[in-house]
């Protein structure tokens, strides 16, 4: 299997975890501007992966199912990493439950996306407006939040919160409707899921 540039991109991406994990907890004053920076540069390569991936025509299978992976990891660990410095107070409860929510989703739609493609019908479920406005609001606010997690007496911290808090309410808004899209076939209201036991009949 030869390797694209894109994913390329996708894969050192993933390799920025560790480094913003470690950077996030180094015993400097700068610590919480270089894990946001360093989540700067993944969101960067996010987005130019998918830009040359289009633009030169390099997509490939792999690179189709890393970059999703590589998207939800790194907002799973740096959600991790934010509700671990804030283990007590009302605050601290607001960041844990909402990072519940917005992981949560992931792992659910992600499930509903890989059920909806075996029945032939992923297109159902694919990322609407609201998605990549949810997104948007997730990534503004994970590096507000990584900047001042330990400052939670700024302002800037509370428009972090409030913006996460916005991402959690557009995550549940945007899995319901992927839910609706989606629940014809999930009643079995079409042939997709008799397609779908047909297709595993055959591959066993």
């Amino acid at each position: 299997m030869r390797i694209n540039l894109p994913t390329w991109l996708t894969l050192f991406r993933v390799l920025l975890l560790p480094v913003m994990v470690v950077v996030f907890y180094l015993p400097f004053r700068w610590s919480n501007l270089g894990a946001a920076a360093v989540f700067v540069i993944a969101g960067f390569t996010d987005w130019l992966d998918g830009y040359l991936a289009r633009r030169m025509n390099l997509t490939s299978a792999f690179g189709a199912f890393l970059d999703p992976v590589a998207d939800k990891l790194m907002v799973a660990v740096t959600l991790f990493l934010l509700v671990q410095s804030h283990p007590g107070g009302w605050q601290g409860v607001l960041l844990a439950v909402t990072a519940s929510v917005i992981v949560g989703r992931e792992i659910s739609v992600s499930a509903l996306r890989e059920w909806m493609a075996q029945i032939g019908a992923r297109s159902k479920v694919k990322v609407a407006f609201l998605g990549k406005l949810k997104t948007l609001a997730q990534m503004v606010a994970l590096v507000v939040l990584l900047v001042q997690h330990d400052t939670e007496s700024l302002a800037s911290y509370n428009i972090g919160e409030a913006l996460l808090v916005l991402a959690g309410i557009l995550t549940i808004w945007s899995g319901l409707d992927y839910l609706r899209a989606a629940w014809p076939s999930l009643r079995g209201d079409s042939d997709d899921v008799k397609k779908s036991e047909k297709k595993s009949v055959q591959s066993g």
